[in-house]
């Protein structure tokens, strides 16, 4: 895929859970709440996040990643800004279907998988990765000082890591990663303090 590449390593995190994501349903652009596991979650993700040095955050509008930015930005003290750039992917007629019950029903049982049995009447996987891409590049570009973490979701957050690192990765809830840029190439890894 082409498209923008990010200028430098940024951090993402995966919103904390909600009952959909509980109950195993695609969830796209659903709004959402955070459960009361996605709430302890995103306050556990504002701890860890204290010694990491991050300046600003930038959030998906979804509420369940908008709060989970505002309880980490209001615990850490830095600038929250929305951008729908990276919003969770449109899982078309997928959506609030079981994730698991689909893969099954398809014979797929990986990521790669996954991508590939997305309905047509959804977002464009490509599409959506290069979307994401593009407003990482722009934040990361017009604020060349700050420490950035997106705070957004695991489609988008997949799509950018495979895009990258040609991977995808094990992402859970309230967990930030770092994408980290060196000259070997792109890498994802979990930050841990």
């Amino acid at each position: 895929m082409s498209g923008p590449t990010p200028s430098r390593s940024f951090c993402g995190l995966r919103h904390g859970a909600t009952d959909w994501n509980r109950q195993g349903l695609f969830q796209g652009r659903t709004d959402n709440p955070l459960n009361e596991d996605g709430l302890r979650q995103a306050h556990e993700a504002a701890d860890l996040l204290r010694g990491v040095g991050v300046s600003r955050i930038v959030a998906s509008p979804l509420v369940r990643a908008a709060k989970t930015a505002e309880i980490i930005a209001d615990a850490i003290a830095v600038p929250l800004t929305i951008d729908d750039g990276i919003i969770e992917f449109d899982f078309g007629s997928f959506e609030g279907l079981p994730v698991r019950d689909l893969m099954i029903k398809h014979g797929v049982n990986s990521a790669t998988g996954l991508v590939s049995i997305l309905p047509a009447d959804g977002e464009n996987w490509d599409a959506m990765t290069e979307r994401a891409l593009a407003c990482v590049s722009a934040w990361l570009d017009n604020y060349p000082g700050d420490h950035l973490l997106f705070v957004c979701h695991d489609a988008v957050m997949q799509g950018m890591a495979k895009s990258l690192s040609g991977n995808y990765f094990k992402n859970s809830h309230g967990t930030p990663f770092r994408y980290a840029r060196d000259d070997s190439g792109w890498r994802i890894e979990q930050i841990v303090i």
